[in-house]
């Protein structure tokens, strides 16, 4: 059984919503980020979106776009990220995922790279600007090796296109919140319970819902309809608001157990 399979399972025993916390490889430095992946596990994360930074994350707002800039001047690569995960996968019990725009995956090589992935305790892997048509022989790859998939759907998918998503994620299907770019917003769509509800009557995994979520009032109200939430901006922007490592640790300690209490029960 998977990582993915056996938190989920653990949290549908207890009555709880996964939190899934993103952050940025590399932001501001690999040392930062290997500090804070085993901080976010002890204040109540169920698994880390680890992002690869790129020149061009055509999905991302501003706040990730900085965060993917920083890393990047910082020289953090693909293959630095994955031995950063194989140093922290013995520190660690959660599911890692790899959230990456499809050029630094290709250019190492989807083989090399799903084999890579596997190696040092990669879980799952999110392709924004890659749908499984065009990927399908790197989402095989991932298959083979071991490593989930990860699929997006979005408000607009059509029901023909959410069946086919649903049917191919593994892991997770992650569900986008709004449509636009990722950030921080005052509130959610009002039609998404409704889009959630029809992805999970047709998904064989659990739907977490991501793009947006910033508040513990926002997260208590997609718990009643969805199997947890992703939260990304909100957090780094409170990473960012602190000078040093001590106090990035403590305030993503702080607002990821704020996040979690609605999730629990």
């Amino acid at each position: 059984m998977s990582r993915f399979a056996e938190r989920f399972a653990a949290l549908r025993e207890r009555g709880e919503g996964a939190l899934i916390p993103f952050i940025t490889a590399g932001d501001p430095d690999l040392a930062t980020t290997e500090a804070l992946i085993p901080t976010l596990e002890a204040a109540g994360a169920d698994a880390i979106e680890l992002g690869v930074p790129f020149s061009d994350p055509i999905a991302e707002g501003p706040t990730i776009q900085k965060s993917s800039e920083r890393a990047l001047a910082s020289g953090t690569t693909l293959r630095q990220i994955l031995q950063l995960v194989k140093q922290v996968r013995p520190k660690v019990d959660i599911p890692i995922v790899l959230m990456g725009y499809a050029n630094p995956f290709f250019t190492m090589g989807e083989k090399a790279f799903a084999a890579a992935a596997a190696e040092v305790g990669v879980d799952g892997v999110i392709v924004p600007d890659l749908p499984p048509e065009e990927g399908a022989d790197f989402y095989a790859a991932l298959e083979a090796a071991g490593v989930d998939p990860v699929l997006l759907a979005a408000p607009t998918t059509t029901p023909e296109r959410l069946a086919l998503l649903a049917g191919r994620s593994r892991g997770f299907l992650y569900y986008v919140a709004l449509t636009g770019v990722t950030g921080a917003r005052a509130q959610v769509a009002v039609d998404l319970e409704a889009g959630v509800r029809r992805a999970r009557d047709l998904a064989g995994v659990p739907v977490c819902v991501g793009f947006g979520i910033s508040t513990p009032e926002q997260v208590a109200d997609i718990r009643r309809f969805a199997d947890g939430v992703v939260v990304g901006s909100a957090l780094i922007d409170r990473l960012d608001a602190e000078a040093d490592l001590a106090g990035r640790l403590g305030a993503a300690s702080d607002f990821i157990a704020s996040l979690k209490g609605p999730l629990r029960g």
